[in-house]
């Protein structure tokens, strides 16, 4: 017998009645819930700005979302195959025909979420070579202006100051971000490429290196710094950049991207400047090391020259034979004046005799 004859006086609901009942039972026989799964269909917030995608897990999926405002204040986002805990409140959509979950807060299901999404980012950026050493640039030995990233508030800052103070002091300008929570890692990528678009010779002057620092805490903490955006922004900085993000035993996609990574933010300002004091003794040792060589270069000089000197005849060995020559030249002169005398004195008188007053007479007469 038909169903409708056996039941001749059940009541007639119409699809929005039944759709509005439905609704109201699952409301209220579930409420709030804590469902664990994993992410999926997720492409980013809608145009309007609401998130839509489904939890699965080996036998099931249910459909999620994320209202805009809601989104906006998660601390944490969700990503595409991360392993979740939802919170939220159990509901229909009457137009499908179909329950989804209206979450409220979203949680990553353990440490191990959270690393596989790292490992699976690392490998992302790593192959677009974000993290090849060739893109690594040399820090400057002597910076005039160091910037750093990181909060105004926090410890930090004090220790950088601190220690640079202690070794060599340096102007620094400090670009304040939030360094978790929501919109943390946007500000700290906008705090990156703002002090690289400062100008070279402008009213603030551009930093010579760039600290990117945050005090330790859990990997969701640090998570700012695990995001694309600040990852992309180390690496694409023209800044040669020193990320000090958390204690020595944590590691951050940051650290993979940028220049130099130091594990704390005290060793970031030891790395980022010099001791002063050292290089005073370096200058001063140097300057000892280059007195005694030009000491030893004149010593070793004036050796050569004496040595020289003595291999070198004397001045009276020198002059022995011109003196023994002009000492024989003058005895001999005295008697080759006489002949010389002499012999023009012969001369004179022949040349006398020939010039008699007959002779003149006769020549006069002829003439």
């Amino acid at each position: 017998m038909p169903p409708a004859e056996a039941l001749p006086n059940a009541p007639e609901f119409t699809v929005s009645e039944l759709s509005s009942a439905l609704k109201r039972t699952v409301e209220d026989q579930f409420g709030h819930v804590r469902v664990r799964g994993e992410i999926t269909g997720f492409r980013g917030p809608h145009s309007s700005g609401h998130c839509y995608f489904a939890l699965k897990d080996e036998s099931a999926k249910i459909e999620a979302v994320i209202w805009k405002g809601v989104h906006g204040r998660m601390r944490f986002k969700p990503q595409e195959g991360l392993e979740v805990i939802a919170t939220g409140k159990l509901t229909t959509y009457p137009n499908s025909s179909k329950y989804q979950i209206v979450i409220e807060a979203l949680e990553p299901a353990g440490i191990g979420a959270l690393m596989a999404l790292m490992e699976e980012r690392k490998r992302k950026l790593g192959a677009e070579g974000l993290f090849d050493p060739a893109r690594k640039q040399l820090l400057p030995w002597l910076p005039e202006v160091i910037g750093v990233v990181t909060s105004p508030t926090g410890a930090v800052i004090r220790d950088i100051l601190h220690r640079l103070e202690d070794r060599f002091p340096r102007r620094v300008l400090v670009w304040p971000v939030k360094v978790q929570g929501e919109g943390s890692a946007e500000q700290v990528a906008a705090a990156i490429r703002g002090f690289n678009d400062l100008p070279e010779d402008g009213p603030i002057p551009r930093p010579d290196v760039l600290i990117v620092a945050r005090g330790g805490g859990s990997l969701e903490d640090l998570w700012s710094f695990n995001e694309e955006i600040v990852v992309r922004a180390a690496a694409e900085s023209m800044i040669p950049l020193i990320s000090a993000v958390g204690h020595e035993t944590d590691v951050t996609l940051i650290d993979f991207a940028a220049d130099k990574r130091a594990p704390t933010p005290t060793a970031a300002a030891e790395m980022a400047v010099p001791v002063r004091s050292e290089l005073m003794q370096e200058v001063a040792s140097l300057a000892r090391r280059v007195s005694v060589c030009w000491q030893r270069g004149q010593e070793s000089r004036r050796n050569e020259l004496r040595a020289a000197a003595r291999a070198l005849p004397g001045a009276s060995e020198l002059l022995a034979i011109p003196q023994q020559r002009l000492d024989a030249a003058s005895a001999s002169l005295p008697r080759a004046l006489k002949t010389n005398t002499h012999v023009h004195f012969r001369q004179f008188a022949a040349a006398s005799a020939k010039l008699t007053l007959r002779v003149l007479h006769g020549q006069i007469s002829q003439a």
